[in-house]
């Protein structure tokens, strides 16, 4: 199959129409990441034809889930979701937050080359960002447990926010060392195009009484 097929048929499986230009863009930043990926390994995905289903489809399978005018993700590694989602939803903000200086310098460069107005980028735990500014929503596509996820995240969530996890198998182990003050409102089983294994996506609320 070829790399256009590929975008055709995956895109049409997820009900995503983007227009010619959000394409465009779609895919300068596949070949983006691709070109960086040879020489700093922001990814152990290494081929194109693996990157469009397991970083593209699979970001962009949450978009109409996400609510909210801003978005706050954690652990953002190369951009996603942030930067699909950024394409392809020009009227929300989102902001990618990581650790590592590589991967950060590299979507702030993929924010400059496709003229991404909607996207900013900081190298930084999450704990130590500006409890100021508030999220209508956060969401993490790559954390090491929900529980983690949600303590670390929940000073930045906005009042009546939602937290995103993005997770691989559901997380039965997990959800039990859940604090009482977050509260799992919806869980949605996904299918990614042309990509096998299960993908789920667990939304959280988190009470405004409890410190």
């Amino acid at each position: 199959m070829s790399h256009d097929q590929l975008w055709e048929q995956g895109l049409e499986q997820l009900g995503c129409q983007p227009d010619e230009a959000q394409l465009a863009l779609l895919k300068q930043y596949v070949e983006l990441l691709n070109r960086w990926n040879k020489t700093y390994n922001l990814t152990a995905v290494r081929e194109i034809q693996d990157m469009i289903p397991l970083h593209i489809f699979d970001s962009l399978v949450v978009a109409d889930f996400i609510k909210g005018d801003n978005c706050l993700d954690v652990g953002s590694g190369a951009g996603l979701p942030t930067i699909p989602l950024a394409i392809m939803q020009p009227d929300r903000e989102f902001m990618a937050v990581d650790t590592n200086g590589k991967k950060t310098r590299f979507i702030q460069q993929a924010i400059i080359e496709l003229g991404l107005k909607n996207a900013k980028v900081a190298q930084a735990r999450i704990e130590s960002l500006d409890s100021e500014i508030k999220y209508d929503a956060i969401i993490s596509r790559a954390f090491a447990s929900v529980y983690d996820f949600l303590e670390g995240s929940s000073d930045q969530l906005a009042s009546g926010g939602t937290l995103y996890a993005m997770k691989g198998q559901y997380p039965t182990g997990e959800l039990q060392y859940i604090p009482k003050k977050y509260t799992l409102t919806q869980s949605h089983s996904m299918e990614v195009p042309f990509v096998d294994g299960e993908r789920h996506l667990l939304e959280f609320t988190m009470s405004q009484t409890t410190a």
